[in-house]
């Protein structure tokens, strides 16, 4: 069974639940606490391969029992999940060389998780067996809605011997032989030339950019290679009824997200986000750690991403609740953030949200990773909150039923790109130092100009983008911006330059049409293909270790205004300047220009635009937003989509004062259940959040699947 945003499913909503964890349980006080908390699903069986499997080939599945059956007494669906991503100390102990090398011949130490080498025959034998022990007992259950392969996949490059011979064999299918290789990746730099395979040096010391993407596109293979033969495996066992996932966490080392669900039945991604002053939308802070996304924009970046893994409604298998990132950080969410994060996520297209995880933990690594129930398990605030939030839901019932989230802009999302730029970032710091975050540096600054312009954001994969045709792209998406597609093919490029001939309005941002698609820079004037139709072209680029000011020239442009990180030099053939450096070298060079190309237009952006600079841009790119008619004050956001042809309105306010908005038409209240008139002055307390419903059907077409229009 294949779920697309044209097969609605329920909204879904609970948390994981680990029984196998607490020290002393209490099955039926839990389930009764979910059920009046409005849960419908808890995932269960994907940490303890140890339980199902103490010995080997000794199995114990009987414990899970008790839990599905109370789960379905009280109708709670389940999802199950394989245990393969938390090896038992007995398998590592029989086969110790299945542990995944972090280095050649530098094996993962054990005691962690995600050690193991996938490919590694041994492994798959008992991982295979233990999977189709655990579904031939319960895939069955009338309670398992679903089945979840493995947790968070790509976490580690492996660097085994047998992945590296497998990395050889996958090069001479892509080469053919020798030379290819050696004209593809330039190896006569620094004397690389090769005679033959054997001569290809392993990747721990390796600083060419070539063979570095192409060992990044292998391990992303495995991965999902590795994801695709459990989920045919699980298929085996399951009903029509029931569906395959996985949760990807973004940005993994080794998992390109958009192919890792291809061969699922329903996308999935786990959602953690900064807190407390974090969801302030007033506010710049630093992520609390790589993996957290931090701000408005991150926690929507986190929801645009998980609808741009499939183009349709996605799980939130895992978000947080209390205090997140180990021992050492406690940030808990501010009363009604909670139910604010919660609505954000469904109104980019999330249709579950489902909290890690039910009881906080009292041993191990995660012991301070707040659950829905503290360590006392004594129902407190936090249970308060998701139970308010249970009830909310609940009474949405089926008005999101095929919804589809609203997108004024779409930004072109490159794997290859990102991960060539983790290898060798174009961005440095203040100190000089590289910047391995420059590629979502880059991308990230358009896609939160999107939210303080006051519209909304879609992205799309590159893979995603090969499959339009560049007029639908241009239906459908009035506005494409494609920055630091730097790792693109020529056809690509082409399609770009034909979807704004088409009449799309083209961003081209930085380092967008230098590379191609080995990485290699282009034999060509910069930038290639689509410079010619944005009537620009340049020759050298500046590191930005501070900002520089820009001002407006033929857009309006706020003071503060400042370009950042990056400054390409740009000089105009035939375009109009928009904005330009307030430098007095780069002042010279024009930051911001546009041209008309057919029946579209190319601007170019040759900088990175800090927030003012980029809503600036938004605004003008787009001045009429969906949510153009709502007025209200700064904290407050309009997020919105269209479901059995009525648009839904998530109102938000991202600050911790009182706010206001002004209803443009009439509405309807879905969670108060009351009409409100045009006009309607709605207060919001501290982070509230509505959801608002039109009493009237949406005046534009109701926005589409961004894979037709093919």
């Amino acid at each position: 069974m294949t779920i697309t945003a044209q097969h609605p499913h329920p909204l879904r909503f609970g948390a994981a639940y680990y029984p196998e964890y607490q020290p002393s349980l209490d099955l039926e006080r839990d389930l009764d606490l979910m059920r009046a908390a409005h849960f419908n699903v808890i995932r269960v069986g994907e940490s303890v391969w140890s339980t199902w499997e103490p010995r080997n080939g000794e199995f114990d599945l009987e414990w899970l029992q008790p839990v599905l059956d109370g789960a379905h007494a009280r109708g709670i669906g389940v999802i199950l999940g394989t245990p393969t991503y938390a090896v038992p100390p007995w398998l590592w102990r029989t086969y110790p060389e299945i542990a995944g090398d972090v280095a050649t011949g530098r094996p993962q130490g054990w005691g962690r998780r995600q050690e193991v080498d996938i490919t590694h025959a041994a492994f798959r034998f008992h991982a295979e067996r233990v999977i189709r022990a655990v579904m031939a007992r319960y895939a069955a259950h009338p309670a398992v809605i679903g089945v979840q392969v493995d947790n968070e996949p790509g976490a580690m490059l492996l660097h085994n011997h047998n992945t590296f011979v497998g990395f050889l064999n996958w090069l001479r299918e892509r080469y053919g032989d020798v030379e290819t290789l050696n004209r593809a990746w330039g190896l006569v730099y620094w004397s690389h030339r090769i005679g033959d395979w054997s001569e290809l040096w392993c990747p721990d010391g390796n600083l060419q950019p070539q063979y570095a993407l192409a060992w990044r596109r292998y391990q992303d293979e495995l991965v999902t290679g590795f994801i695709g033969w459990q989920a045919d495996l699980v298929r085996q066992y399951m009903r029509d009824d029931q569906f395959v996932t996985t949760c990807v966490a973004l940005d993994r080392p080794a998992v390109h997200e958009e192919q890792v669900v291809r061969r699922l039945d329903v996308p999935a991604l786990n959602a953690y986000h900064g807190v407390e002053e974090h969801l302030d939308l007033a506010q710049q802070l630093t992520r609390p750690d790589h993996w957290i996304r931090t701000g408005v924009a991150g926690l929507l970046e986190l929801g645009d991403r998980g609808y741009a893994l499939r183009q349709e409604r996605f799980l939130v298998t895992e978000t947080n609740l209390q205090s997140i990132n180990w021992w050492w950080q406690h940030f808990p969410p501010y009363p009604g953030q909670i139910r604010q994060s919660a609505l954000a996520l469904i109104a980019r297209g999330a249709s579950m949200i489902e909290y890690w995880h039910w009881h906080t933990l009292h041993f191990g690594t995660e012991t301070y990773w707040g659950g829905v129930l503290p360590h006392s398990q004594v129902p407190g605030r936090i249970y308060a909150e998701v139970s308010a939030l249970g009830d909310v839901l609940a009474g949405l019932g089926d008005r999101l039923d095929g919804y589809t989230p609203d997108a004024d802009v779409a930004l072109l999302y490159s794997t290859d790109s990102k991960q060539s730029f983790e290898d060798f970032p174009p961005l440095c710091n203040a100190d000089g130092s590289p910047r391995a975050s420059a590629y979502h540096d880059i991308v990230d600054a358009f896609h939160a100009a999107v939210l303080h312009a006051g519209a909304q954001a879609r992205f799309l994969h590159a893979e995603q983008w090969d499959e339009l045709t560049a007029s639908g792209a241009a239906r459908r998406f009035p506005v494409l911006v494609a920055a630091a597609f730097y790792v693109a093919t020529t056809g690509q490029l082409e399609k770009l330059r034909a979807y704004a001939a088409a009449g799309g309005h083209l961003v081209v941002g930085p380092r967008t049409g230098y590379g191609d698609e080995e990485s290699r820079a282009r034999f060509a004037v910069a930038p290639d293909v689509v410079g010619p139709a944005g009537g620009v072209h340049y020759e050298e680029f500046t590191s930005l270790r501070s900002p520089v000011p820009v001002v407006g020239e033929g857009m309006a442009v706020s003071g503060g205004a400042a370009g950042q990180w990056w400054a390409d030099h740009l000089l105009v053939d035939d375009a109009d300047v928009l904005a330009r450096y307030d430098h007095p070298q780069l002042g010279r060079f024009p930051a911001v220009t546009t041209r008309a190309h057919g029946r579209g237009r190319v601007t170019y952006v040759g900088t990175v635009p800090d927030r003012t600079l980029g809503a600036d841009l938004v605004r003008h790119l787009v001045p009429t937003p969906v949510a153009a008619a709502w007025r209200r004050d700064t904290p407050v956001t309009v997020l919105s989509g269209v479901a059995n042809g009525t648009r839904v309105h998530f109102v938000h306010n991202w600050s911790g004062s009182v706010a206001h908005a002004v209803t443009p038409h009439g509405v309807d209240d879905l969670v108060g259940g009351v009409p409100l008139s045009a006009g309607h002055r709605l207060t919001l307390d501290p982070w509230d959040s509505l959801v608002l419903a039109d009493t009237t059907p949406p005046t534009d077409p109701v926005r589409q699947s961004a894979t037709q229009g093919k």
